[in-house]
């Protein structure tokens, strides 16, 4: 099997997320498909096979992250539609059938992709006892962000809590079925984005994951309404970084990004 490794919403190799991922024929059975991606040790690894002509999607796509699959990830599959469209293996717009529905990923003439995600339900709940000591830093206000992403999403103070924060990830891990998004607004937005943010993921492996795509289907919404524009830009202020482009209409939510291939080689087990 070929696999590559793609860094997502990135523009230069070495930043952004690092994906896995390998175009196959048909998906081997799901332990399989779980080693190879605990072997690659990214926060994800995307599998995708070719689907019949005439259908509602082109594609079939999984994500398994080190320790379990899961029902959306934005980063890798920006990293499989930019594999897809640098091979040659697909042209155009791309649809990919996923456990979250048909999910659209369009390249654009600036070399960036836009993905057409739904945009995440957020309920506005009471902060959990024990979840500000766990993240280290007083939640301002706490939403959750509904099934398919799993996370709360967490307000703090400003741009330099996010920065600083460490949280107790054990403790962190009994307060969402994924994890925290801990976001806050930009300092300055003359610096190219408007809110900031950083994503810990210790119920699915995931210390802290480098650039999240599916966060952003609730960060969107969640800075739409404070800021009073649907087209903003986000930076996750992990030690790797990167921009998501966000584009926020009604039950859905364009994510735009950059890819970068630094890796090319072959799965010989």
């Amino acid at each position: 099997m070929r696999i590559r490794i793609v860094d997502a919403f990135t523009d230069r190799p070495f930043a952004g997320n690092p994906a896995g991922v390998l175009l196959l024929d048909a998906f081997p059975d799901d332990d399989r498909l779980q080693r190879v991606a605990q072997e690659v040790n990214h926060s994800e690894t995307a599998f995708a096979h070719r689907l019949p002509a005439g259908g509602e999607a082109d594609w079939a796509l999984r994500w398994f992250t080190p320790a379990t699959e899961v029902a959306m990830c934005g980063h890798a599959t920006l990293a499989t539609a930019h594999v897809l469209h640098t091979t040659g293996a697909h042209e155009g717009p791309v649809r990919f059938a996923t456990r979250s529905g048909v999910l659209t990923a369009t390249p654009r003439e600036d070399g960036s992709i836009t993905l057409d995600f739904p945009t995440a339900p957020l309920t506005p709940v009471e902060a959990p006892a024990g979840v500000a000591e766990a993240l280290g830093a007083e939640p301002r206000t706490v939403v959750d962000t509904g099934p398919n992403i799993g996370d709360l999403l967490v307000e703090v103070a400003d741009e330099k809590t996010v920065r600083g924060l460490a949280p107790d990830l054990e403790a962190l891990a009994s307060h969402s079925e994924r994890g925290i998004i801990a976001t806050a607004r930009a300092e300055d937005p003359a610096r190219g984005y408007d809110y900031v943010s950083r994503c810990f993921f210790p119920n699915v492996g995931i210390d802290e994951d480098p650039v999240t795509g599916s966060a952003h289907t609730a960060l969107a919404p969640f800075w739409s309404e404070r800021l009073g524009r649907p087209d903003l830009t986000g930076l996750q202020a992990s030690s790797r970084s990167g921009r998501v482009r966000t584009e926020l209409r009604g039950g859905r939510t364009l994510l735009s990004g950059h890819a970068v291939t630094v890796i090319d080689g072959e799965l010989l087990a």
